[in-house]
């Protein structure tokens, strides 16, 4: 292709390029000033007609009221005629509060690179005016984590042809939904544990009042048939209501649950829990097969949620897993039935009673093995990545066999076996260490690649402390017994539904 263009021919196209590229971000007036890139596509063109639009979608949305400070916002980026609606009900919901400051987290569609971009211009352009950037915090945020850049990488419109529209579609929402206030533009090139946790780190300690919101933008499910479509997208946004950031992140990471802005919503939600916010809701779920006129043979997904602090709350709660005594008598059957087939010599899955329709959903859990009262094993899952039936199997038969403190259990201590199994609640990362309560709590702590892990019937069964606790987690992560106190340490709680018997 290219050697049919002649030389002129090529260089005009290349100057158009590139003065198309400079005339869209430098203003009349000397400031860098990003244009849009999507309008006429994504968005109308036309200021009225946008307007119009905007103004319609918001009045046509009817979010539940939320009881409490609103203080994130996760929000639809495609085409408004698909996402519009569903993003109205997000901006609906703070429509006329007064925020300040926007702090917008997008994914990247266009460029890779490492970390988050923090654009270095004045300002965002859409059809309806300009939003001025706040520098001030930009600098702040950019000095916080050498992964938080200030640059233009990520924003820039005519990168390879294209520009990157999942920061830009959220504007018309806020100029209509908003007034006087200024955005923090962020497009994160990739979606890490690392890059989340020091972005949402960063943000918290800059934007501890009340004035700013932020915004994450991420749509779901790409491309798959209407029913599977609907089955992947509610993996996701169940994680979201249960605020289970780190299984969202470690599924996105193996592609077995799909939301291409997966790191802007975890990295939203670590900001948010520093600044208070306990609690999210799901305002709308909608995906493209409900668009007329609806084809559902590949559907792209949406969803619109709020991260709130509850009015009056007192502390942070971890609502154990819902389980009715029939489905925890089953749960015991099918860990009993996978040792004795793992033993065996057989799959953990050999065993597989009928379950209901709860032990269907993803859930982490560990199951301890006791004989005449001394631990014979114990393993389980931090993450929630599969069903809690299968979990429940592949933690009895690791317990059994794959235990490196003991040897694999043998056949004739089958019948002497007690079985104690521990469904997890999602973790929440804590700050002060006045958040976790003995006994009822178990701990996770972080710091590089070490983890450890205790359950919260350890602390209680050996009568510890919380600084007892906390170091015994240490040491369980292979760390010395005081990491727990370096502010590279990432300190986890949890709650538990524990049954069985292990005496």
């Amino acid at each position: 292709m290219w050697k049919r263009l002649s030389l002129n021919a090529f260089i005009l196209m290349g100057g158009l390029v590139m003065m198309n590229f400079f005339d869209s971000i430098v203003g009349g007036s000397g400031e860098k000033i990003r244009r849009p890139a999507v309008s006429g596509t994504f968005y109308p063109k036309d200021s009225d007609q946008l307007r119009q639009s905007v103004d319609r979608m918001l009045s046509e949305a009817s979010p539940p009221q939320i009881p409490g400070r609103i203080i994130a916002l996760i929000s639809p980026h495609a085409g408004y005629t698909y996402s519009g609606h569903v993003a109205a009900h997000g901006y609906a919901a703070i429509k006329g509060k007064p925020f300040r400051r926007v702090v917008i987290i997008s994914p990247s569609h266009v460029e890779s690179f490492q970390g988050a971009a923090v654009y270095n211009g004045d300002a965002y352009q859409t059809p309806l005016g300009t939003i001025p950037v706040d520098k001030a915090f930009c600098s702040r945020l950019t000095s916080k984590d050498s992964l938080i850049k200030h640059t233009e990488q990520g924003h820039r419109i005519a990168f390879q042809g294209r520009g990157e529209h999942a920061l830009e579609v959220q504007l018309p929402f806020l100029q209509r939904a908003l007034q006087d206030f200024e955005i923090v533009p962020i497009v994160m090139g990739d979606q890490t544990l690392e890059t989340c946790r020091a972005l949402g780190a960063a943000i918290a300690a800059l934007a501890k009042d009340s004035d700013t919101l932020i915004v994450a933008s991420s749509d779901l499910s790409h491309y798959h048939p209407y029913d599977e479509a609907v089955k992947l997208d509610r993996k996701v946004i169940d994680a979201v209501a249960r605020w289970d950031y780190l299984s969202l992140l470690h599924n996105l990471s193996t592609r077995s649950w799909e939301a291409c802005g997966g790191g802007p919503i975890a990295a939203a939600m670590m900001a948010s829990e520093e600044m208070g916010a306990t609690q999210a809701k799901i305002l709308r779920y909608a995906n493209s097969g409900d668009v007329p006129p609806g084809d559902r043979s590949h559907v792209v997904g949406y969803v619109s949620a709020v991260l709130y602090k509850p009015s009056g709350e007192a502390g942070l709660e971890l609502p154990d897993a819902e389980l009715g005594e029939k489905e925890k008598e089953t749960l015991l059957q099918i860990s009993r039935g996978s040792v004795a087939s793992a033993v065996r010599g057989g799959n953990p899955d050999d065993y597989s009673p009928p379950v209901d329709e709860a032990l269907q959903e993803d859930a982490a859990v560990f199951v301890t093995l006791k004989k005449h009262g001394e631990l014979r094993g114990c393993v389980g899952s931090v993450l929630a990545t599969e069903p809690l039936a299968m979990a429940v199997a592949n933690a009895a038969a690791n317990a059994a066999l794959n235990d490196h403190r003991f040897p694999a259990v043998r056949e004739d201590e089958l019948a002497e076996l007690d079985y104690e199994i521990s469904v997890l609640s999602p973790f929440r990362r804590i700050t002060d260490v006045a958040q976790l309560k003995v006994g009822r709590h178990g701990l996770l702590i972080e710091k590089g690649n070490y983890r450890g892990l205790l359950l919260p019937q350890v602390a209680t069964e050996h009568g510890w402390d919380a600084v007892t606790f906390l170091e015994h987690t240490c040491v369980k992560a292979g760390l010395p017994p005081t990491a727990w106190k370096e502010p590279e340490a990432d300190i986890y709680i949890f709650s538990a539904n524990v049954f069985g018997k292990v005496e």
